[in-house]
Order: structure tokens, then sequence, then C-alpha cells
């Protein structure tokens, strides 16, 4: 029998061809950091629903959606026709539009915290323009985050990020972010009571790597007295969360309302668009006043050539009605709940340690810890968590996953959508059993 890297080698030739050829255009070969994995990626040709499939004509049942963007799976006819009959009117028009319009009131209808809203084009420039509103309103310097929490890739937040952690920073720019525990409220305590030039703050509100690391609702409710108390603008990253956690978001579901959010991902339906949206006194500091237009220190700038550009509008449109108006952010919940219980049944089964844990509609699998109930991972240390990430066994399972036709995000990650149907599940969860002994048989889990 072929060992389980053997087999990805032998069962993807065709993408392993094209690999060589990409290493002579990209870095790496790969145009995304998650998409780079040893020997060689895969290459896609097309996806439907909840399954895709390569250029070697392999099906997978897919849990990457779009790196979290597709709630509705892949090329839902609705989002496919309004794009389509948007195309053949424009794709840019170099002007306000009527589909953004539409867009902008989508998006208020779902969340009240937001009053004003600027649409982007992805969720590395809504958290850029957060925090630059952030220091513009409160003419403070300052921005605190906490360790491991993504919010793209500009010099302000990637220089501590976890996995996506970058040098090339200056160290101007990193001495302006303060980096803290998000699960000690003490310190965040500290920080704003000892420092008086505190423009925002900064989290992932369900935690650290799409709730990988996850917070409780009472740190939120307490970061946001603390901010409302010491003038400090707090801003929730919802490019993840936003419209999946319910309708409304993290902020919706635990009952906070921070005063900017940044919304990408689902946002535009499956197209690239992003947002920054919030207290209209903060959003208005991008408005024009009377000789502003040509006074930089008068207003805060913004321009962008595809912000709100139709296609993107008319895609975000179609997917957040939908979001309002079914059951979608439910559906996907419940099948990530089925998902979970059946990994752990098969991990319980085939005696090894380790647990699955989900935050909303993602899950994850973790190594080497028992299962203690749905909410035993809040009580294990980072550390522990972190360390079963990054262990060599995770990287062979996605190998083994993906031989068995199931497409996991990273090494680690199920990300469910509306439309994993219960045979999705089965699958997943069959092919989850066969990959175990596999494992097994090769002594994967001795690194663990």
């Amino acid at each position: 029998m072929l060992s389980i890297v053997d087999e990805y080698v032998a069962k993807h030739r065709k993408s392993e061809e094209q690999f060589r050829l990409a290493k002579e255009i990209f870095p790496s070969g790969v145009t995304h950091d998650t998409r780079y994995m040893t020997p060689f990626p895969l290459y896609i040709s097309h996806a439907k629903g909840a399954r895709k499939w390569d250029i070697q004509g392999n099906e997978l049942v897919c849990y990457v959606m779009g790196h979290g963007a597709l709630l509705l799976g892949h090329s839902h006819p609705v989002m496919v026709s309004a794009v389509r009959r948007q195309i053949g009117l424009g794709t840019h028009l170099g002007s306000n539009s009527l589909q953004e319009v539409e867009w902008g009131a989508a998006v208020k209808r779902l969340m009240s915290s937001i009053e004003k809203i600027r649409f982007v084009s992805s969720g590395t420039e809504a958290t850029l323009m957060a925090l630059r509103l952030s220091r513009a309103f409160t003419k403070k310097s300052r921005i605190v985050k906490f360790r491991n929490h993504f919010h793209g890739w500009h010099d302000y937040v990637i220089s501590e990020a976890g996995k996506y952690s970058s040098t090339g920073i200056p160290e101007a720019v990193t001495r302006s972010t303060i980096i803290l525990d998000d699960d000690k409220i003490e310190g965040v305590e500290r920080v704003l009571e000892s420092d008086d030039d505190i423009a925002g703050v900064i989290l992932e509100p369900t935690g650290a790597m799409m709730g990988c690391l996850p917070i409780s609702g009472e740190f939120l409710h307490q970061l946001r007295d603390l901010c409302t108390r010491h003038g400090a603008v707090l801003i929730f990253d919802e490019v993840v969360t936003g419209f999946r956690v319910s309708r409304g978001g993290a902020q919706q579901h635990f009952g906070v309302k921070p005063d900017l959010t940044a919304l990408g991902k689902i946002l535009g339906g499956g197209l690239p668009g992003a947002a920054i949206g919030g207290r209209a006194d903060i959003l208005d500091l991008i408005s024009f006043h009377e000789d502003s237009k040509w006074n930089a220190s008068a207003r805060v700038s913004h321009p962008g050539t595809f912000n709100a550009n139709p296609l993107a509008a008319v895609s975000g449109t179609a997917c957040l009605k939908l979001v309002a108006t079914s059951t979608c952010c439910e559906d996907a919940e419940r099948a990530a709940t089925r998902l979970q219980e059946g990994l752990n049944r098969a991990l319980a089964s085939a005696h090894v340690p380790g647990l699955a844990y989900r935050s909303s509609s993602f899950v994850w699998i973790l190594l080497g810890s028992e299962y203690q109930g749905r909410d035993s991972v809040s009580s294990l240390p980072r550390d522990t968590i972190k360390h079963s990430l990054q262990s060599p066994a995770m990287g062979l399972l996605k190998k083994a996953m993906l031989n068995e036709g199931v497409h996991m995000m990273g090494t680690a990650q199920f990300i469910v959508s509306a439309v994993h149907g219960n045979r999705e599940i089965e699958d997943t969860v069959q092919a989850f059993e066969k990959v175990l002994q596999r494992m097994k048989k090769e002594d994967a889990f001795d690194t663990v």
C-alpha cells in the first residue's frame, strides 16, 4: 500500500505539473499563503454547491468555501444570475450607482450598529480604514490588538498575527500597536488607564483565527465598558463573522455594540467586497465640507478604484437578501454541529486523543486533547491549541483527507456552509474514519 503522501502524489499528477509551471511565475508557486502546501497544492477547475472538482477530475467535499466567503455555497444561482445580468450593463461605471445604494441599505438593515458605511475591496482595506478613522476621531495614535488575531496584512496589524506574522514592518509602526492577551481583561484595563494615547481597540469578536482560540461574550462586554469609559473606539473585525454567527454578526449574537465594524467575505456574495461601517459621527470624518476637498488635514481621505463596484454590489445585495430572509445561518450551524459530533465519534472509536470543536459554523480538529464536552476547548491553554495546529500530523491529515475526497481549510479547519447536507457530512465523517486508521498505521500520531 502506498503511503499517504505517495498516494496524494499519484492521485493528483496534473496539479503537480501545474505547480511546476506556477513556481516559475509566483513566489513558491502560490497566490495566497494559506494555499501553499507540500509537495504541491491542488488546482481546482470548477465548483457547485458544497462540492468542487480538481483538474484531475477528483470530486471533493469543499470546506474551504472561499476562505469563508461562501455561506451559500459555490455558484449559487441567485448570485450567478445577478452577476450575469450586471456584467452586460457594466463592470465599472466610473460613477455612483443604484447598486451601491441598495448594497449599503442591505447592510444597514442587518446590522443596527452601522449608521454609515464605506465600501472597499478587501478586509485588509477595511481594518486599515478603521484604524485611520479611530485615530482621526480621537486625535490619538496608538491601537490595541490581541495576540494571534488576524486583521489583514497591512503594517499596523501584521507584525504579530500568529501564522501570518511578517517581517518588513518599520519599528516606528510596530510601536504604534500594543499587543495583549485576549483572555485577560485586566491587561486591557491597565493599558487604557496608564496610556492616554489609545485611539482604539480591535479584535475578532469570536476569538483569534476565526474563533480557533475562542473568547467569551463576557470579555466583549467588559471590553465595551472599558472603551466607553476611556474614550477608545471599539472595532469589531467581522470580516469572517459578519452575517454568519448570526444575521447581524457576532455583535448581535453577543449583544455588544461596537463603534466600528470591518466587513468582508460574505458581504460580497463570493466576489471581492468589503466595508467599514459604524457610528455616523466617526464615518462622517470622510465627508466633504466647504474647502475640504483639497485640504488634506480637514478630512479622512478615501479613494479606491473598485470601491462598491457594481458586480460585487449586485452579488453582495443578492446574498444579503437571502441571509435576511432564509435560514442559511441556522442551516450552516446545524450542519457544523452534525460534523463536529461525527468527528468526535470517529476520534473516540479510533482511540485517537483529540477533539473537534465548533465556533458558529467553523469546526476545528485538535489532536492530543481528549473531548470533555462542547466547550472543553475554552479551558485549554492557548499554547496547547497552537502546538496541536503546528504538529506535523496535521499536514499529513490534510493530504489524507484530500485522498479521500475532502478539502479542509488550512490543516485543521472545516468551514461549513448552508448547503452542506447530510450526504456531505456523512461522506466527510466516513473519510475521517478511514484517515485516522491510515495515519495510525503510519504512526503519524506519535509526533502529537
